[in-house]
């Protein structure tokens, strides 16, 4: 899938240890089954996988959105649009059993449309396309639910998988303008992209971004997530060559989106932070990698961000052209991603055991991030639209919402065959090109954003 990570999946036996992992391509997205019966405590996590897994209530606790719930601020009266190819037979069923665990009301409204046609019946056997996707859309759905819980969500899925260059993205375009021109929600969720190299031209991404201009002309805000593979992205449709030199994805690239990378969180068991976030890089955590993975040696595994090959710098970036220069940098802004930081889901579509599963990967930051935007659109009482101008004025004038994030890179190193080692980005003070503007403390952050981007 495109821009993608391994999905690995498998189960943990009896002794408690991983048993070994069947390694597939899936879409911006690593996964593995757990338990059957419930989510996996945070100390069984690291002793499975030597990192601990979270929780939906840990997040809230984290990004600190309790204050906003309590003010009534649940992203109620707005929806959160969730885009993915196939999507899942089960979801509806899977969030219900998710938000019962979690004591999480149900979404006031749960919706699945599909207007770029009818999506094929569902193949089990298909582990790189529809269980893939279905994993995907688990992520997405329960994630942007636990930041906005009171928000309607209005999944929409796609018939034609999304891999690399411009395959799938005439259906989703098409989708996203049925729901832009239908006014049928406020935020736009997309865990998934391809590399910019892998487009026949910059002329057919040219081609494929009526959605985007349409979104800013109806004020609908669209994300998308920067990928998993640090400064490197996929250079082939199987997911199995990496570019040895630094690329970034579409529509994260894209000016009209808002691109979400990763950070790595660390969390007691009640969400309080140990320290401060880190950009997301696992590359060469060799005992995470060996556990989740089955591979001691470096993989290329983090958040992604660089500077596009397609666009050049938007206005709204004048600010850190120091850093951008001509081009277009990712990601925006970043939310919890790392392997290093599972979260838990459960799913029961068919092709994998039912159950509880751990996850990571930018295609968690950009639900969670969703989810965010769909509170401040509560405050302000409209949709925002077009953020990335707010954001990077918040910056400048150093909001208090934001928080920045200085330590970490997003430098991989991967065997392929060989060593090879792809320099990425380094985090610092104000934006860098490894967590865009840093991430949120939620009760600041959105009564901010409300009011920036409405013009206040």
């Amino acid at each position: 899938m495109a821009g993608a990570l391994a999905l690995a999946t498998g189960s943990l036996v009896a002794g408690g240890l991983p048993a070994t992992a069947g390694i597939a391509i899936g879409p911006m997205l690593h996964s593995k089954f757990i338990s059957a019966r419930q989510p996996p405590t945070q100390a069984q996590c690291e002793g499975f996988f030597t990192a601990p897994c979270y929780g939906p209530d840990q997040l809230q606790t984290a990004y600190n959105e309790h204050p906003l719930f309590n003010a009534g601020i649940t992203g109620a009266g707005q929806t959160i649009v969730i885009v993915d190819s196939f999507g899942s037979p089960t979801i509806q069923a899977d969030l219900a059993v998710f938000d019962a665990q979690y004591n999480l009301p149900a979404p006031p409204s749960f919706k699945i449309i599909q207007p770029a046609g009818a999506v094929p019946p569902f193949d089990p056997t298909d582990a790189n396309g529809d269980v893939g996707w279905a994993g995907e859309t688990t992520l997405d759905v329960e994630y942007a639910h636990s930041m906005a819980p009171g928000a309607n969500i209005l999944l929409v899925e796609t018939p034609v998988d999304e891999t690399e260059g411009t395959a799938g993205f005439p259906q989703i375009v098409k989708a996203e303008n049925y729901v832009i021109n239908h006014h049928l929600g406020q935020v736009i969720s997309q865990s998934f992209a391809a590399t910019e190299g892998t487009f026949p031209s910059a002329a057919s991404i040219q081609g494929l971004r009526s959605a985007y201009f349409n979104a800013a002309r109806n004020h609908v805000t669209v994300l998308a997530a920067t990928g998993d593979t640090g400064a490197t992205n996929y250079s082939n449709v199987a997911g199995t060559v990496l570019y040895t030199h630094p690329t970034v994805n579409w529509p994260s690239s894209d000016p009209l989106v808002t691109a979400v990378g990763g950070t790595q969180l660390a969390l007691l068991t009640t969400g309080q932070r140990t320290q401060a976030d880190r950009v997301w890089n696992d590359s060469t955590n060799y005992a995470l990698n060996d556990a989740f993975f089955g591979t001691p040696g470096p993989t290329a595994t983090a958040t992604g961000g660089g500077l596009s090959s397609v666009f050049a710098r938007p206005s709204y970036q004048n600010s850190v052209a120091g850093l951008v220069g001509d081009h277009r940098g990712v990601p925006d802004i970043s939310m919890s991603a790392a392997c290093s930081g599972l979260v838990n889901t459960y799913q029961s579509f068919p092709g994998e055991p039912a159950g509880w599963y751990v996850a990571c990967g930018t295609s968690e930051a950009t639900p969670l991030f969703a989810g965010i935007v769909a509170l401040a659109d509560q405050v302000a009482g409209h949709s925002l639209g077009l953020i990335n101008p707010a954001l990077y004025a918040m910056s400048a004038a150093k909001a208090p919402g934001l928080v920045d994030v200085t330590s970490g890179n997003n430098t991989v190193s991967f065997l392929q065959p060989t060593l090879v080692t792809v320099k990425g980005y380094q985090a610092g003070p104000g934006y860098d090109l490894a967590s865009g503007v840093g991430t949120v403390d939620a009760a600041l952050f959105v009564p901010e954003l409300a009011q920036a981007s409405s013009g206040g």
